[in-house]
């Protein structure tokens, strides 16, 4: 498994961030179209102007799937949003396992 997080900064009031995150989040459901997406949790820091996106997929390809696919391409071209930022992290099973992260 793998994790991803994409970070950016929104330049638009939260209300119609979120009105078009609602829009968008059912493609993100698991078996939905984004291949191997286990789950997505949305995180905002509103004080910032921040908003980010952690992500739990079942392997490295299928991230690099998603990476180079039209969602995140819309995403990149998005005039709304900057300083996107997107890191790949591998999981720590066995302490991530103590403490509960959701990851079976």
């Amino acid at each position: 498994m793998r994790v991803l997080q994409v970070r950016f900064k929104f330049k638009v009031p939260r209300a119609e961030l979120e009105k078009s995150i609602l829009e968008v989040a059912p493609k993100f459901r698991p078996g939905g179209e984004v291949q191997g997406l286990l789950w997505k949790i949305w995180l905002i820091n509103e004080s910032e102007s921040l908003l980010s996106g952690i992500y739990l997929f079942k392997d490295e390809a299928s991230v690099e799937t998603y990476l180079r696919g039209e969602l995140f391409s819309a995403l990149k071209k998005n005039p709304t949003i900057s300083d996107l930022e997107v890191k790949i992290f591998e999981i720590l099973r066995e302490p991530t396992k103590i403490t509960h992260g959701p990851i079976e």
